[in-house]
């Protein structure tokens, strides 16, 4: 017994130091990743890109002989307005199906809605660009009598199908998490369901819930393969959702591998990516600082 208190005492501090490895390593392998896609991109950076015309220009012509152009305008906006129909899609369906799961389901029907939500999230997104070439392209012909359904909508609706299995999850998780006292006291005071829904389960669970769409957010936008196959791949400025894109990611995808390794055209496709990362850092930035505002509150 002696023996076994002396092993556990020295176990607990080496235990310690693994946790606190771990939780360090995770901070070191995401600063490494943006030091070397930074440093694949910083020569043409700081040497010859012009950050105005980056930034405000629509023109995205790096392999052109005489004129070379890296404008992102139209990609950035591809990528946003994309991301946007997805969310506006994705979340009052992802929340609603979380409230169902979490408050009106029975056990059995809750355990099916599950494994269908887990099932929907282990589709591969290639899988989801298929669908989005194939089915959904000729649906959208059909409908609005397009010339071609590789669209706006076609990429918005599949990354809301995509984006809805997190929403579910990490929302019904955050509904679950609600002590049921607080459901009880408002049934006590003759609260209806949905006015425990709306007025007790809602704000007790808006951190868990703002995270969840989120992670949505964040889906949409690091979206590739999808993307690539079912908004048609145009460098332009949508000026409906008819009109076919090319976001950020799919341009990363399509063309890293035909670019000649640090030229300019290999190097700003790795400035798109820390501009990425940056998206991606200032969205989690904002949730942050959201999330402290509503627990301030």
């Amino acid at each position: 017994m002696i023996n076994r208190h002396r092993l556990e005492t020295l176990s607990e501090p080496v235990l310690e130091w693994v946790i606190r490895l771990c939780g360090i390593s995770a901070i070191i392998f995401v600063f490494g990743i943006f030091f070397f896609v930074f440093r694949e991109g910083a020569d043409f950076l700081f040497r010859g890109l012009d950050l105005v015309e980056f930034f405000t220009s629509p023109e995205w012509y790096p392999t052109s002989v005489s004129h070379k152009r890296y404008g992102v305008l139209a990609l950035i906006a591809g990528t946003a307005s994309v991301t946007v129909l997805a969310m506006v899609i994705a979340v009052p369906f992802g929340l609603g199906a979380a409230i169902f799961v979490s408050e009106f389901c029975g056990p059995k029907l809750k355990e099916t809605f599950k494994i269908i939500i887990e099932l929907l999230a282990a589709i591969p997104s290639v899988v989801w660009g298929f669908i989005g070439l194939t089915i959904m392209n000729e649906m959208i012909i059909d409908l609005f009598n397009a010339p071609i359904g590789l669209t706006v909508l076609n990429g918005g609706i599949i990354l809301a199908l995509m984006s809805v299995p997190i929403i579910v999850s990490i929302g019904e998780d955050a509904l679950k998490a609600v002590p049921d006292s607080y459901r009880e006291a408002a049934e006590a005071l003759g609260a209806s369901r949905w006015q425990v829904i709306y007025r007790v389960l809602l704000p007790a669970a808006k951190n868990g819930l703002l995270a969840a769409v989120l992670l949505g957010v964040a889906r949409a936008i690091g979206e590739t393969m999808a993307v690539l196959m079912a908004t048609g791949h145009a460098v332009k400025i949508p000026h409906s959702l008819l009109d076919s894109v090319r976001t950020l990611t799919a341009t990363i995808a399509a063309e890293l591998g035909e670019a000649p390794v640090h030229s300019d055209h290999y190097q700003v496709l790795f400035i798109i990516g820390v501009l990425l990362f940056s998206i991606t850092f200032a969205v989690n930035l904002t949730a942050d600082l959201v999330v402290k505002g509503i627990r301030q509150k």
